[in-house]
Order: C-alpha cells, then sequence, then structure tokens
C-alpha cells in the first residue's frame, strides 16, 4: 500500500515464534526471484509495526531497482526469507528520562514502532517526535502519527516541512530543519532526554553534530543510518 508519495509499505504474515522489539531491523531476501540486478536479491529493513502488532511491515522509498520492482509485483502469498532481528535503536529503560526521536523521510520507521509499542505497554516515559519532511505528502504515517498524539498524552509530534511551498495541501505545523531552536522551543530541558536519530548518512550526521553543538553528551545520543534506498 501506498504510505505517502514515493513511499510503499508491504505486509508480511509474522512467522511463529519469531519476536522483536520496537525499533529493531531485520534482512529481506527474495527467494528465487523473476528478476535481479547488481544490487542484489538482500535489504535490510526496519520492522516499522510494532510487537502488537499482528503482522511484520516494512516500508520503503520505491526506486526502480529489480528488488523494488518485484516486492511491488508480488502476489499475496509470495514467501520471503527472514532473518533478525538485529539492532539496539530500542527505547530505553529509565522511564524518567524523556525519549527525543530526530528523524526525517523514511527514517521515521523505528520510531512509528516504538511509540506504537510503548502506547500499548503504557510506557511513563516522555516521548517527543520530531519529524522532517519536504511535504505533507512525503510524510509517511503523518495522519497515524497525528491521531496517535490525540491518544497518548505522554507522546508529542513535532513535525515540519521544509519545502511547504511546493505542497498542494494546507500545512499549519512547523516549517524549516530539526534545530537547536526548535528543540529548545518544543522541550523542557535539552539535557534530560535520550535522544534517537535515524535515518540517511547525512541526515543522521547533520543531527549528531546539532545535539553536539547544543551541549548534549555523545553518552546520551544514539543513532542508526538507513544505507540502501
Amino acid at each position: 500500500m501506498e504510505l505517502a508519495e514515493g513511499t510503499m509499505g508491504f505486509y508480511f504474515e509474522k512467522p511463529a515464534g519469531f519476536e522483536f522489539r520496537a525499533g529493531q531491523f531485520s534482512e529481506w531476501t527474495l527467494i528465487d526471484p523473476p528478476e535481479t540486478d547488481a544490487e542484489g536479491n538482500i535489504r535490510t529493513f526496519t520492522i516499522a509495526s510494532a510487537p502488537v502488532e499482528e503482522d511484520l511491515m516494512i516500508a520503503t522509498r520505491m526506486r526502480d531497482t529489480a528488488f523494488k520492482r518485484v516486492l511491488k509485483g508480488a502476489s499475496t502469498g509470495t514467501e520471503v526469507e527472514l532473518d533478525g532481528p538485529f539492532g539496539a535503536m530500542v527505547l530505553h529503560d529509565d522511564r524518567e528520562r524523556p525519549a527525543v526521536f530526530l528523524t526525517g523521510g523514511i527514517g521515521i520507521t523505528p520510531f512509528r514502532s516504538i511509540a506504537l509499542q510503548a502506547m500499548h505497554e503504557k510506557k511513563s516515559h516522555p516521548i517527543y517526535l520530531f519529524y522532517s519532511n519536504r511535504r505533507p505528502e512525503d510524510a509517511a504515517f503523518l495522519s497515524e502519527l497525528v491521531a496517535l498524539e490525540k491518544q497518548n498524552p505522554r507522546f508529542k509530534l513535532i513535525a515540519t516541512m521544509t519545502n511547504v511551498v511546493r505542497s498542494a495541501k494546507a500545512w499549519n505545523g512547523e516549517t524549516g530543519y530539526i534545530d537547536s531552536a526548535m528543540l529548545s522551543k518544543c522541550l523542557p530541558d535539552l539535557n534530560a532526554p535520550i535522544y534517537y536519530t535515524a535515518g540517511p548518512p547525512p541526515m543522521v550526521a547533520a543531527m549528531r553534530k546539532m545535539l553536539s553543538s547544543a551541549g548534549i553528551h555523545a553518552q546520551n545520543i544514539r543513532s542508526e543510518d538507513f544505507m540502501g534506498y
């Protein structure tokens, strides 16, 4: 299904006994695909669904590669090989410390999983999600996250658009890039949270640099690069 312009979600039946923590990723392999190319038949995807959800869901930007063409054209019942889960992009244990998620575009996937699971488990962590996109049309899960904010008083969504003038939709939220001024406006204390950032390497590097410049110690920053779009 289409989640945003150029972004699709794919659902798979959860294998018996498969367990993962919200925010983790797995390796997905196409079995005897009808076509392949130099990029191969294996991809790493964050599990965008929460553990509480029935199916496994991944979300990806669509490019013209053999892997993604096969995935898009796959019929119901198509089998893939699943390896994992892997990764430590999971919610910290100290419920007194807020969690601050900094992401953009398809980097939203681990944070959707974490936010949904935290609500299901009635976690008391204050959670702030800063989510940057060019336009509302590009923002996967945006309406779902807006609804989640209304359902969970511990969850705060700060969605921001960097090129809203090109949008066909009205936007009354934040605009511009995520920066220390935006954090200071929305967070009671910059030094209290554990910060998490995920997405393309340039964005992750920019977020880490911004946090460091704001005086946030490296031990309070957790990050994960998304490669191979």
